[in-house]
């Protein structure tokens, strides 16, 4: 009886010694220094924000009030000597992909996955209050651009979603997106050709300027302050806590850093008191 009440005792511990070793395996990496991390899990709450929280839906409807003030504000002033236009993002700014994003939260992946799959789709909705505003600049006669990073590769795709949406413009002339760079500014500088940029609407600082691209954090800071008078005039800037030059900046755009490594970043510029 005592053999046996022994076996066990030594069962037992080696149990709880295997136990703590993969506990410890799976918050290590292979050189045991950074933590395996491999969810998607950071993302939730921004989209559950996204998706669930009245005060987003009200930020947004705020920011497209503002944007209508500025157009009959400009009319007021200018009326319609040139040609006016209104620049406008996609992504977060007219159209929510939040659906998108909790694809890969459930099934802990990372984007590209479901990209095109989503694309493909045609069925991302319209940010609160976007259609609306649109609708009402069309209604002035003032055209819409939509200058978004999507790949050309998602043209038909894009245009059809816009189109099933009811959004204004949605045509091949009024839909500028990425070829060769990244960069907004030679799309923007194509269309101030023809027309007058009245106002831009985006979720990113770049949406609205170059002055913005690719500044580490404190001179992004720094840039807003410089420009301070043009948010909530010439620029209106719609919430997106999901992602953006604003998460690039923590990990100095180098977007290859491992799951462990953004993790590691992410938690090291958190301020506490």
């Amino acid at each position: 009886m005592k053999k046996y009440f022994l076996n066990l005792f030594v069962i037992i511990i080696v149990a709880s010694v295997l136990q703590s070793c993969q506990q410890t395996n799976a918050s290590s990496n292979k050189n045991g220094d950074e933590p395996e991390v491999v969810s998607t899990e950071h993302l939730t709450m921004a989209v559950l924000y996204q998706q669930r929280a009245a005060e987003y839906r009200a930020l947004c409807l705020q920011a497209f009030n503002i944007a209508k003030l500025r157009v009959d504000e400009n009319l007021r002033m200018m009326g319609l000597s040139r040609q006016q236009a209104v620049v406008v993002d996609i992504d977060e700014t007219v159209l929510d992909n939040s659906p998108q994003e909790a694809k890969c939260i459930l099934n802990d992946a990372f984007y590209p996955a479901y990209w095109d799959e989503w694309m493909n789709m045609m069925d991302a909705k319209p940010v609160p209050g976007a259609l609306e505003f649109l609708k009402y600049v069309e209604s002035k006669k003032i055209e819409v651009f939509y200058i978004s990073n999507r790949k050309d590769k998602y043209r038909e795709q894009t245009l059809k979603n816009l189109q099933n949406a009811g959004f204004p413009f949605a045509d091949n002339d009024h839909l500028l997106l990425r070829t060769d760079e990244s960069s907004k500014k030679a799309r923007r500088d194509k269309v101030s050709e023809k027309y007058s940029i009245i106002l831009l609407c985006g979720d990113n600082l770049a949406d609205f300027s170059e002055a913005f691209e690719k500044l580490p954090i404190d001179e992004r800071f720094n840039m807003v302050e410089k420009m301070s008078d043009q948010f909530g005039n010439r620029f209106i800037v719609l919430p997106n806590a999901m992602y953006g030059d604003w998460e690039g900046a923590l990990y100095n755009y180098n977007y290859s850093l491992s799951p462990a490594e953004k993790y590691k970043l992410r938690h090291e510029q958190l301020i506490e008191f």
